[in-house]
């Protein structure tokens, strides 16, 4: 028995016949539902079992979504995830901030700083006990301008002449009290009384100057 047409209703025989969308059809009959253009099985599309051709194809649109108790379920875990996921990134990346910026010019500048007043410490102890406690150790007022008790300078000038000094200078000058290595190249070595000159100040644990005794200019520390 022949199958009927799926748009006319009629008997749709072998030789005419077109298998889509669960039905058959004349293929005549077989076109887009809009505009009746015939269609054939590689250009139409098929929409609630409806042939349509590509321009009148119909567009779904979204519609509003009830707040159905399954769909407020749905909404509060997909939240109560969202949350979960905030929290294992915030744990992830705690601390990370501060690995970043430990190797900055800056802060490697400021633990060097922070060394050498704990060994400028170490130096006020070690004098007070080698004067016995008589004499005090007096603190600088301000940078690089520290001058040794009047006991230390008398066996410092007994142990080693003072060098004769240059002419002085336009700028600031200042007698170092303790040896310093340069640890960069933008700096300068000194020993224990040499006068730096033309000194200008960078911040409070460093200055620019030039050593008198041999010439080199470049950063040095303020509280040696």
């Amino acid at each position: 028995m022949n199958p009927s047409c799926g748009r006319c209703n009629l008997v749709v025989y072998p030789t005419e016949k077109v298998n889509c969308l669960d039905k058959y059809w004349h293929k005549g009959c077989f076109s887009c539902e809009v505009c009746k253009m015939t269609l054939n099985m590689k250009n139409y599309k098929g929409f609630e079992k409806r042939p349509y051709c590509n321009a009148h194809y119909p567009k779904t649109n979204f519609t509003c979504v009830a707040d159905t108790p399954e769909n407020l379920r749905l909404k509060q875990q997909s939240q109560m995830q969202s949350q979960v996921r905030y929290r294992e990134d915030f744990e992830k990346n705690k601390g990370k901030g501060f690995s970043v910026v430990t190797d900055t010019p800056e802060l490697q500048r400021i633990r060097k700083s922070q060394n050498q007043i704990s060994n400028i410490k170490y130096h006020e102890d070690f004098e007070k006990k080698k004067m016995g406690g008589e004499v005090p150790f007096q603190k600088p007022s301000n940078p690089g301008t520290f001058q040794p008790p009047a006991a230390s300078q008398e066996l410092q000038s007994k142990s080693e002449p003072m060098q004769p000094t240059a002419p002085p200078s336009s700028g600031k000058r200042f007698r170092a009290v303790y040896d310093y290595a340069a640890a960069d190249e933008d700096e300068v070595s000194f020993v224990d009384g040499d006068v730096i000159i033309d000194v200008q100040t960078i911040d409070e644990g460093w200055m620019y100057g030039r050593v008198e005794r041999t010439g080199q200019q470049g950063m040095l520390p303020a509280n040696y």
